[in-house]
């Protein structure tokens, strides 16, 4: 028996555009963030969920909307687990101006590790801590079957090393591009990844 799990980034957003720290906080899609919602759902059509958990951010839902649309009897959760790392008041800010209005707090953030955060804001243990707990919920819940989750790259990239035995530290070393699919396969005897980072093509012509 396998449990069959697809964790999906949402598309591309303004404040992903600007290279914004954006966490909890939201932004519109972009243009192109648009057209890869369109080509993540294209992908993922054939795939038959039984069920999606989403991270609560209109970006997540709006992902998740159009890949389970026109599907009968997929239930979509809504799971602040799956949220990306609250960012605290460095939400909608550049890396230069968080450099200029917080020096102090942003070369602590840096120095501390797994436990720098900004104010306001989670750690990176904080955000490995709830990943795990619902990654292991997730295999918990819906053992052999075949789970959407939409999501953002911190927790992909945590699920990640969770799967190799590695830091959450590490996560950095996983590319998790916008409007991308990483799935794993999870047997009793360990995971097997089916892919990371596939980035459907966006039809020409959209």
């Amino acid at each position: 028996m396998r449990t069959s799990v697809w964790l999906v980034r949402h598309g591309q957003t303004r404040f992903n555009l600007e290279q914004r720290y954006q966490g909890l906080g939201d932004s519109p899609l972009t243009g192109y963030g648009r057209l890869q919602v369109e080509a993540l759902a294209a992908r993922l059509r054939p795939v038959p969920f039984g069920v999606a958990l989403v991270s609560p951010t209109e970006r997540t839902r709006l992902a998740a909307e159009a890949i389970l649309a026109g599907r009968a009897g997929v239930e979509a959760r809504l799971d602040a687990q799956w949220a990306e790392a609250h960012q605290g008041r460095w939400e909608g800010l550049t890396y230069r101006e968080v450099l200029a209005r917080f020096p102090d707090e942003a070369r602590a953030r840096w120095a501390d590790g797994l436990d720098g955060r900004p104010q306001g804001g989670e750690s990176l243990a904080e955000v490995h801590a709830r990943v795990s707990a619902a990654w292991r919920r997730l295999l918990e819940e819906h053992r052999g079957g075949r789970v959407l989750v939409v999501t953002h790259a911190t927790p992909i990239q945590l699920v990640l090393c969770a799967c190799f035995g590695l830091s959450p530290a590490a996560h950095w070393h996983w590319r998790i591009d916008l409007g991308s699919i990483t799935a794993i396969d999870v047997y009793a005897s360990g995971p097997i990844v089916r892919m990371v980072n596939e980035v459907p093509r966006i039809a020409r012509g959209s």
